[in-house]
């Protein structure tokens, strides 16, 4: 997606304190500006239905409604698909964050990364990119997919997934292969011998043939199909 004019910023975070300081970041950008606060999840949804964001910055745990419940029932709903969730969580290693990825978000942050980072990560995650680095996406969805952590994505289930994974072309799922292991376009593009354009190309026909809204979801259909099997340490 590429979005036009500045991108629109919802901040969601049960502490005041810390929206207020992702205000200030966010708003000293030329090219963002903050449409809306919530502190709970309901007020996220609610928010994101009435300002149409580009992105959400949504804490996962908050009291009430929290912050997963929320990403599903954004993604879930068609008049918010252009809608990207970037999770933010104290720790690293989080079990919930394979769910958030699950419930259709786009990736997740730690709340102590740095300022220029949370930027980054919200002009990533605007563009339709997937904010998954490769040590996060081969060790933790790696390890807590190996583990069973969480429910099958999707309503279909295996039979599902499986007709799916067998819509794809031979290059298309090599290159999804790529993906899973957290390789952008231009990497992919150099192992595989073609332009990064090309890649671009399978990725988008990927996710359309999927149903998948960006690359965090790429990476899990490719582990939760099978075609690309989890290595627990």
């Amino acid at each position: 997606m590429t979005t036009t004019g500045p991108i629109r910023v919802l901040l969601a975070d049960d502490q005041a304190l810390l929206r207020s300081a992702f205000r200030v970041l966010v708003e000293s950008e030329p090219d963002m500006e903050v449409v809306g606060e919530a502190s709970d999840g309901a007020e996220a949804v609610a928010l994101a239905r009435a300002t149409g964001p580009d992105v959400v910055l949504m804490d996962i745990r908050m009291p009430g409604s929290d912050g997963l419940a929320a990403t599903r029932e954004i993604t879930s709903d068609p008049a918010l698909d252009r809608v990207h969730v970037v999770m933010l969580t104290t720790f690293e290693v989080d079990e919930y964050v394979v769910q958030s990825l699950r419930a259709g978000a786009s990736g997740f942050l730690g709340k102590g990364a740095e300022p220029d980072e949370l930027l980054s990560a919200i002009r990533i995650a605007a563009a339709g990119e997937a904010l998954l680095s490769p040590a996060a996406t081969k060790g933790l969805i790696a390890r807590f997919l190996a583990q069973g952590g969480g429910e099958p994505g999707g309503a279909d289930g295996a039979g599902g997934r499986a007709e799916r994974l067998s819509a794809l072309t031979g290059r298309e799922r090599e290159v999804l292969v790529h993906v899973a292991a957290g390789l952008p376009n231009d990497g992919i593009a150099e192992r595989l011998e073609v332009s990064p354009l090309t890649v671009k190309t399978h990725v988008n026909r990927a996710m359309a043939k999927i149903g998948a809204r960006d690359r965090a979801q790429l990476v899990v259909f490719a582990y939760e199909s099978g075609l690309v099997r989890p290595r627990v340490e």
